[in-house]
């Protein structure tokens, strides 16, 4: 056994150092059920047994790869065999909730939809909300600076944490645990760490914000004829549904056959629409919100702007018709699938679109484009099934990347750059840009040590 592992061994106990045959007894992702690659998994309840095992890897130059709910889809989170990981999986506990000043305290462990459920039984909302909720953890949002569904109405993760604490890669505590909306004494530390995939800190515990939990909500998935008409309608909502608007998710028709294929979800309407629309209003008064809804939808029909609707008429039929965006298991088995996820200004979206699939054309003429997304914050998903075994995922990458550049465009939405987008981080950040990252990437981490080669090749 190695000094290193001994060392963990001896400060933090057997208990918390999976080795050996034990490693490799997990998966290496909820994407991939391959056997994990890794020295040992490290599985730390605090944020002083988090301190103490970054001083002992910094000590013996050991890299740490941190694992949170492993969602991720940019491989950052999967770790080589030369390397540790170390899981927040039992840094589960929600700490406190205030209901007065809107404000959960949680350990990163933390999943998603049990900080939902704790608020919501507060009434009170953590309004961030995506597919992957039952196993994501807050850590791992905070490290991606999730988006999802609400960002329309609530942003990203960056919107919703207050403050956090995190470790650095030599063990000292970075603790900025603010609870207030308005802090402007000096620098803001804690957005130093969202979004930065673990590459400069590990967050153990973080104060997020919550709010009101809304009394109404109404649903509908609406057909349209063209992508302008989508437009028009995100303009009608956002203006006349007075801010309650909170998601406004688009479908490509593709995607729409696609998920409602043999073996998928049923269709609640006909498949040969171009477009399909998913779209939720959440309020505080029920009646007048449901009318003002069932107006601006009946007035929307009338003048041709869409052409179909299906509203729910109950929870377990609104959660039918979430299930039909949220979830695309089916479409993805036993097929070789490159996905994806791009920002662009929504202007650019239908010529992006085109070109990107014309594109992919040229190498597999019978390939299957998926595309959907949030749309309304600029949030477009691509599924590319090229129909051959032996696709290159680097080729893909260009034809999927390439026509962003033009439209000033981000080739990572919401999942991160990890170690899978690293080669096309230029595409979408200046030189200058990534010199910077860099020199913070040194600055916190001089020995390379946190999530080496994620975001960027190691200096």
């Amino acid at each position: 056994m190695g000094d290193v592992l001994q060392a963990l061994i001896d400060a933090l106990g057997d208990d918390a150092v999976v080795h050996g045959e034990a490693v490799a007894a997990r998966a290496t992702s909820y994407w991939d059920a391959s056997p994990t690659r890794a020295i040992a998994v490290l599985r730390p309840r605090t944020t002083e047994e988090v301190s103490t095992a970054l001083a002992i890897c910094h000590r013996f130059d050991q890299p740490v790869v941190t694992q949170g709910g492993l969602t991720g889809c940019v491989q950052g989170a999967v770790a080589s065999e030369k390397e540790l990981i170390l899981s927040l999986e039992r840094m589960n506990a929600i700490e406190s909730i205030d209901p007065v000043g809107g404000t959960a305290t949680v350990q990163a462990g933390v999943t998603l939809q049990a900080m939902q459920e704790a608020a919501r039984a507060q009434d009170l909302l953590f309004a961030l909300d995506l597919g992957a909720r039952g196993s994501c953890t807050i850590g791992g949002n905070v490290a991606t600076n999730a988006g999802g569904i609400n960002v329309l109405r609530y942003g990203m993760m960056r919107a919703l944490v207050l403050g956090l604490e995190a470790v650095l890669a030599d063990g000292a505590v970075l603790s900025s645990m603010n609870q207030m909306l308005k802090n402007n004494a000096g620098y803001d530390l804690k957005q130093l760490m969202i979004g930065t995939e673990g590459t400069l800190g590990i967050v153990t515990r973080v104060v997020l914000r919550l709010h009101p939990l809304p009394t109404s909500c109404n649903a509908a998935l609406v057909a349209l004829e063209s992508f302008d008409q989508v437009t028009e309608l995100l303009s009608r909502m956002q203006r006349d549904l007075a801010g309650t608007l909170s998601a406004f998710e688009v479908m490509w028709n593709d995607y729409y056959r696609a998920a409602t294929e043999p073996g998928g979800h049923r269709a609640p309407m006909d498949r040969d629409y171009p477009f399909y629309v998913m779209l939720q209003a959440e309020g505080a008064d029920a009646e007048a919100d449901t009318a003002r809804f069932e107006t601006l939808l009946e007035n929307a029909f009338e003048s041709g702007l869409i052409v179909d609707a299906v509203m729910p008429k109950s929870e377990s039929e609104r959660r039918a018709l979430w299930d039909l965006r949220e979830d695309f298991e089916a479409m993805l088995h036993g097929r070789t699938t490159f996905l994806y996820d791009v920002s662009l200004p929504i202007r650019e979206m239908t010529a992006y679109v085109i070109e990107m699939r014309a594109n992919i054309a040229v190498h597999w003429p019978d390939a299957r484009c998926i595309v959907f997304g949030h749309m309304a914050d600029g949030n477009l998903h691509v599924f590319v099934q090229p129909g051959v075994e032996d696709a290159a995922h680097a080729v893909c990458d260009e034809a999927v990347y390439a026509p962003l550049r033009s439209r000033h465009g981000s080739v990572s939405a919401e999942h991160g750059i990890g170690a899978e987008k690293r080669a096309w981080l230029g595409y979408c950040r200046s030189e200058g840009e990534i010199a910077v990252m860099r020199a913070l990437k040194q600055g916190l981490d001089p020995k390379q040590l946190l999530n080496p080669g994620r975001i960027f090749d190691p200096a």
